[in-house]
């Protein structure tokens, strides 16, 4: 699906080179008022300020996005692909959504042809809302892995990912064993990690939901392949936790249990991490594993507020996402909006600068992809998204009093969703189709 051919992409362009550390750190950014990418080949080769550009482009096909903000497209590093049909379901805590809603829901994937249908929604669905890289949890059928890196290859997108490890406390259809378990995802990996853009992740659930057994095959299945990421749950609800603690009551607490089974590491990245002991954050920060804050769906489901100041006070670097479908947004703008609240509540800031670094280059960081994916350097993959921010009638009143960039940022932040995405471009190639006009 990746459009060939040189193409010059034109508007202002924001990209960081490192976080910022408050609003006035101009240091930590480059921001072009008329500014160019030159595109080839799924790759950017060259960025910059575009009368520097437009000399080297010949006759590439010339995109011209001003007055709006380009930037490099939006990493989402925690969400449930089977989910896309029980966003906003009505529930109560943690365990009562997952029993009525999820799991049902997820036994429809046994499913090829349907797991191949919601393959094509998903995608269409984030890649609308600006997101170029996600990782996500398959369910814990093979065919639901299969259509979610099928449908990334068609479009050359740089995703990751894996079948659900679950082999206890679940319905029937919707378990796996530690041995099956284990030889579907050491399949999976040989088919699809490293192939085109494709990473996988091995994803035992959580630990309610693998025996020791199959946590023992994870940990096995990480020895073995070092290279992928390992992706679960952690500590997002108190009722969540005792019954953790009541399943495994050797581990010293919830983070001991992967702890024990070797799976935590620089490429772990453990969803919510909400209520957490002081042994466990020491042993996050020892051993480079990473929460990841999920807003939306811990304001939904009560769970609780993610501490990131404290994290980063020890030197643990956090991803944020969507986590849909407990999460209300596709939108990593709404995901900021949200987080932005829950650091409020706890005398937190999360300046807009900070902000979009989060949602591009410091999720990059987050799953060490840095040099690929996260900003508009040249030698980049070419994912970007274009941002309008006066797209409402809202945001158009707010953006003529604004006058800095970083007020423009936050307006985004908080009033933006899919209506300020004008395109997003996988690997140079535009995903969003134009609506038609009508006559």
């Amino acid at each position: 699906m990746t459009e060939q051919g040189l193409k010059l992409l034109r508007g202002r362009l924001l990209t960081f080179t490192s976080e910022p550390q408050h609003e006035a750190d101009t240091n930590a950014y480059s921001y072009i008022e008329d500014g160019a990418l030159l595109i080839d080949d799924g790759r950017i080769i060259a960025s910059g300020d575009h009368s520097q550009i437009a000399p080297q482009a010949g006759d590439a096909q010339v995109i011209d996005h001003r007055p709006n903000l380009l930037m490099a497209g939006f990493i989402d590093t925690h969400l449930h692909f089977p989910q896309v049909q029980v966003v906003a379901s009505w529930g109560d805590q943690l365990l009562d959504w997952l029993n009525n809603y999820t799991f049902p829901e997820e036994t429809r994937f046994v499913d090829a042809d349907h797991s191949a249908q919601m393959a094509t929604r998903f995608y269409d669905l984030i890649t609308g809302h600006g997101t170029t890289t996600a990782v996500a949890f398959c369910s814990v059928h093979d065919t639901s892995a299969n259509a979610y890196f099928a449908e990334a290859a068609r479009r050359d997108m740089r995703m990751i990912g894996g079948k659900v490890m679950m082999d206890r406390n679940a319905p029937d259809g919707l378990r796996d064993t530690a041995q099956s378990g284990y030889d579907q995802t050491k399949a999976l990996i040989d088919r699809w990690h490293g192939q085109g853009r494709a990473l996988y992740a091995v994803s035992p659930r959580f630990a309610i939901t693998s025996s020791p057994a199959q946590l023992e095959a994870a940990g096995a299945l990480m020895g073995e392949h070092p290279e992928c990421y390992m992706q679960t749950h952690l500590s997002e609800n108190r009722d969540e936790i005792a019954f953790t603690k009541d399943l495994y009551p050797d581990a010293p607490d919830y983070l001991g249990v992967y702890e024990n089974y070797g799976l935590l590491g620089p490429r772990a990245l453990l969803g919510h991490a909400i209520h957490l002991e002081p042994r466990e954050i020491e042993v996050l920060a020892d051993t480079g594993s990473h929460p990841v804050f999920c807003p939306t769906s811990n304001l939904f489901l009560g769970s609780g507020l993610f501490d990131d100041a404290g994290l980063r006070g020890r030197g643990i670097v956090n991803g944020i996402a969507t986590d849909i479908g407990a999460g209300t947004s596709y939108s990593m703008l709404q995901t900021l909006n949200e987080g932005y609240k829950v650091l409020q509540l706890q005398g937190q800031k999360l300046h807009p600068l900070r902000a979009f670094h989060w949602i591009t280059r410091g999720n990059a960081v987050t799953l060490g992809l840095q040099d690929q994916i996260g900003t508009l350097a040249a030698g980049s993959e070419a994912d970007i998204v274009v941002l309008d921010a006066r797209a409402t009638d809202a945001m158009r009143l707010r953006m003529d009093r604004a006058e800095s960039l970083s007020e423009e940022l936050f307006i985004l932040q908080m009033l933006g969703d899919d209506r300020a995405i004008v395109q997003t471009y996988v690997a140079g190639t535009p995903q969003k189709v134009a609506a038609p006009v009508a006559a």
